[in-house]
């Protein structure tokens, strides 16, 4: 239903976990300056918003462009650029960078800002947009403002704990007009539910599209009274289409919004088809089952793909117990229709918030000799289900394995006696058996994370939250083993590459009588939480002790390569350095991950990611760290690779997340090598 990260919390659909009592907010503590640096002279007059224009460009060539989210539609993350690669990533220097002035750490009168913005290279532009909805154009070899929107959005954190946004979408015509306006848009949501539409060489309102530029997709809100559907993340762009999910809250409230996906048309912003999840009857009793990331698709088979999340409510399913088969799902539909093609369903019956939270990787791969259209899904669970995309059949077996079922003490559940289980790729996570106590957590609380072991139930992965004691143990945690960056793969070697978080929390259920004795002020993430009009309300909380260290085992993250002509895993690898007290741990340990990788012909990962704000490239083949460089604050987004002027940069938006810890950032920083 949204996204959450588990040091951390999630960021879409739902708001943002802050870790009580015991949060890394306020205990992983940066040894950077979180606001009131200095800026270059490219930091804007934020005191004009008017859009500004730039002369139009000419288009680019194939393979230089970003030109989505996750850099093309497939969702790879690739680019077939090499002139930065293994023997020279080394010398990359920081060839500009570029602050915007949208930044709060929520210690004033605004709200914490949360960026994770791609920046998207097209019609020879960087675009991005910022949590504080604006849109800035920039000379992608210097960085030097061409136009800037400013969408005079709410400063409301309607939805969400915290100001955020993943940036903008790009469209063209097959065939642009020059002298055209409209030719070429960029599209960009707000936290309130309006799509603006923005000609790309000048920042104008389109004034074709919709009312005046301006799509206010609230209007198709079954239950606006609950809360707008929060356009958090950008369009995901399929011809002259635009595939539009939303972000809500989570773990309020048993009925809410349903989760309609809009298919819209991109040049005048009208509704072309729309997919439920939920049936007409679930809605009345229910709702969500939305998509809040993004989405992938094929266009010469005229499929796109649907990461679908969770109903609600998340911890308890009493008031849906009845399959609900496109729930929690990646779903296959006719672009031109929005008719259902193929659905596999990842979790049955899902009370474990464990929506599929990315967009599936849409890859070629040679298993035993025969030529596959393949998707990979990577899903919360740690699980990287993979099957044919034409048809949704399996590529490895996955089969459908006993769960361990309820105890008793939860009034109305029901719970699903099998869950599917892939048996290639292996899990990334070890679910076999409760995660093993860190000794040094342990010793240095006297025992409290054995004694919170001994108190939370788990009989093993999908174990169900209960009523009783600390309640239940999870691992992976709702925020996910794999967050919505997802997965990206180099068609080359046919290797995919992801990073995950290992994460454990604990929930536990609290009867409605019960629940009302708490603050349920204090949830997002971590926390109580009501799901009102449930008899239950639900307390989640990360297995930290008393001094803000995480009772589970190290590595926190890793970053992990596989070949996928066999599903087996190539290497792996902690990814980045936690931090605690200012200092920055040992990199064996790892880090708790937001935002993805991307691979290059050039035979290297780029990524952010982790907690200690540091970019970094590894080697694709070994997994060796050969570069890193000190960004403002973490990098929670995936970062994009383009060509210029023929020359390769790579870009990345360091605008940090305040549930990963309390550092946050501004900056566009850009690399490439020496002139």
């Amino acid at each position: 239903m949204s996204n959450h990260h588990a040091f951390y919390p999630r960021q879409s659909k739902r708001r943002s976990l802050h870790l009580v009592p015991f949060t890394l907010s306020t205990l992983l503590l940066a040894p950077l300056p979180l606001l009131g640096q200095e800026t270059p002279d490219t930091e804007p007059d934020t005191e004009d918003s008017s859009a500004m224009s730039a002369a139009p460009i000419p288009l680019v060539p194939e393979g230089a462009v970003w030109d989505s989210f996750h850099g093309q539609l497939n969702a790879q993350k690739y680019s077939p650029l090499d002139q930065i690669n293994v023997d020279n990533v080394g010398e990359l220097v920081k060839a500009w960078e570029f602050h915007t002035g949208d930044v709060s750490d929520g210690s004033g009168d605004t709200a914490p800002t949360v960026w994770s913005a791609t920046p998207v290279f097209a019609n020879d532009t960087v675009y991005i947009g910022t949590p504080m909805y604006r849109v800035f154009a920039l000379d992608p070899a210097t960085g030097e403002e061409r136009w800037r929107f400013d969408t005079n959005s709410s400063q409301e954190t309607l939805t969400q704990p915290a100001l955020k946004s993943r940036g903008v979408a790009y469209w063209e015509a097959d065939d642009p007009v020059d002298g055209s306006v409209c030719e070429k848009i960029i599209y960009f949501g707000t936290m309130d539910a309006q799509l603006f539409a923005l000609d790309a060489d000048s920042g104008e309102l389109c004034e074709g599209f919709a009312d005046g530029g301006v799509l206010n997709v609230n209007e198709w809100n079954n239950m606006p009274e609950n809360w707008p559907l929060s356009l958090l993340q950008p369009p995901t762009v399929v011809g002259d289409r635009l595939i539009l999910g939303w972000a809500g809250k989570d773990w309020e409230e048993s009925i809410a919004p349903a989760g309609t996906v809009f298919s819209i048309n991109a040049r005048t912003g009208e509704l072309e088809w729309t997919f439920e999840a939920l049936t007409q009857e679930m809605r009345e009793r229910s709702g969500t089952a939305n998509v809040w990331t993004h989405m992938a698709a094929d266009e010469e088979l005229g499929l796109v793909y649907l990461p679908v999340a969770s109903p609600s409510p998340n911890f308890w399913g009493g008031n849906r117990t009845e399959e609900v088969p496109l729930a929690t799902s990646t779903t296959a539909l006719d672009i031109d229709t929005g008719e259902v093609v193929w659905s596999r369903q990842w979790v049955h019956h899902d009370i474990w918030d464990y929506d599929i939270n990315a967009a599936p990787t849409l890859m070629d791969i040679t298993v035993d000799g025969e030529e596959i259209p393949a998707l990979m899904q990577a899903t919360k669970m740690g699980f990287l289900f993979v099957v044919n995309r034409e048809t949704g059949e399996d590529v490895w077996p996955i089969e459908e394995r006993e769960v361990p079922g309820g105890d008793g003490n939860v009034e109305g559940e029901v719970y699903s006696p099998t869950q599917p289980f892939p048996t290639v790729p292996a899990p990334l996570l070890d679910q076999s058996e409760k995660p093993k106590i860190w000794k040094l957590a342990d010793m240095a609380s006297f025992g409290q994370c054995s004694a919170l072991w001994d108190d939370l139930w788990y009989k093993g992965m999908y174990t169900p939250p209960t009523t009783q004691g600390e309640g239940t143990l999870a691992y992976p945690d709702s925020a996910g083993g794999v967050q919505w960056g997802g997965v990206a793969f180099d068609p080359v070697s046919q290797t995919a590459v992801v990073n995950t978080s290992h994460i454990v929390q604990y929930i536990k259920l609290f009867n409605r009588e019960d629940f009302e004795e708490y603050d349920t002020g204090s949830g997002y993430e971590s926390g109580y939480s009501p799901q009102e009009g449930a008899p239950y309300g639900m307390r989640l909380e990360v297995a930290l002790n008393w001094l803000g260290m995480p009772c589970w085992e190290p590595p926190f993250g890793e970053l992990v390569a596989l070949d996928m002509t066999t599903g087996d895993v190539k290497w792996r690898r902690p990814v980045g350095a936690s931090q605690q007290f200012g200092f920055f741990m040992p990199e064996s340990w790892g880090s708790p991950t937001i935002g993805g990788p991307a691979v290059t012909a050039g035979g290297l990962i780029f990524i952010g990611a982790s907690m200690d704000a540091k970019v970094r490239a590894y080697s694709l083949e070994t997994g060796e760290q050969l570069w890193k460089d000190q960004a403002q604050a973490p990098v929670v987004s995936n970062p994009s690779v383009y060509e210029y002027q023929g020359r390769q940069y790579v870009a990345f938006v360091a605008g940090g997340n305040t549930i990963l810890k309390d550092h946050v950032g501004d900056q566009v920083v850009v690399y490439a090598l020496p002139e």
